[in-house]
């Protein structure tokens, strides 16, 4: 191995385990500013040129992030999401039937919106209920997270790992759901085995919950739009119009730029 691959291996493991631990020894930094810097290091050091680094932006999947951000941010204060997770736990007369719901409506959810927003969504209604309940929340939390995860496999917009392959695959909308759903659903299912094995004592309990449930104000219209925005995609003739052409010309010569990924094909 080259000098230069040896310090891009260098750089990208050390980036990954600074950005798993969460924090930089001496330095104010979060995640996201450790994975800036392994980005500026990778500059700084060679494995890559400014220009090779802004070409390796993706700006369709970006744009496509923020715009499913702005919806999760529409449904939140439209009160949706309270309103979700009041109508499923209120049928939730036992712990394990409240894993399970907690599991299918956090991976439900982040099917069709970014799994990180739903993650940080449902964890206060679910730490709530659960304290009001004098149940111990760590059970379900892993559970919400574990099905934020799962759930997302099953679309091009559940995550940002999946717009990247639904952008430079072309794969259509529904066909990635079909092939992926199965999956997702297999995720589900372990999730709520799983969490109700490591937590079997929190499980055992008998009685009936009764959780107390406050019914928030929920502003329909609003939360109508955003759920159209959402469900948009799936038409068969509907496109994302992706920001950059779809006829950039591909190059096999070693300094020639990147060609643009395909816009996503819903149809």
């Amino acid at each position: 191995m080259t000098a230069t691959a040896i310090a891009a291996l260098a750089i990208l493991c050390l980036t990954y385990f600074w950005t798993a631990l969460g924090r930089f020894p001496g330095l104010r930094l979060d995640r996201a500013g450790i994975a800036l810097l392994g980005g500026a290091a990778m500059i700084a050091c060679g494995p890559l040129t400014l220009e090779e680094a802004f070409r390796a932006i993706d700006v369709d999947t970006i744009a496509l992030l923020l715009g499913m951000t702005i919806v999760v941010a529409h449904l939140k204060v439209s009160g949706a999401f309270h309103a979700l997770g009041v109508l499923a736990i209120e049928h939730a007369h036992r712990p394990f039937a409240l894993l399970a719901t907690v599991t299918l409506l956090a991976g439900v959810l982040s099917a069709f919106l970014v799994n990180d927003a739903i993650s940080l969504v449902m964890a206060p209604i679910v730490l709530s209920v659960t304290r009001a309940l004098g149940r111990n929340p760590l059970p379900y939390l892993v559970a919400t997270a574990t099905a934020s995860n799962c759930g997302s496999v099953a679309t091009i917009t559940g995550n940002p790992q999946n717009m990247v392959i639904g952008a430079y695959s072309g794969i259509a909308y529904p066909a990635f759901a079909a092939a992926l759903a199965s999956v997702a659903a297999f995720g589900l299912v372990a999730t709520v085995v799983v969490v109700w094995i490591v937590y079997r004592a929190e499980f055992a309990a008998k009685g009936a919950l009764q959780p107390p449930l406050v019914r928030g104000r929920l502003h329909v219209g609003q939360a109508v739009e955003a759920s159209l925005v959402c469900v948009a995609p799936s038409g068969r003739r509907s496109r994302l119009i992706g920001l950059r052409s779809r006829k950039a010309p591909a190059s096999t010569s070693p300094g020639a730029s990147r060609p643009s990924p395909p816009c996503f094909r819903m149809s």
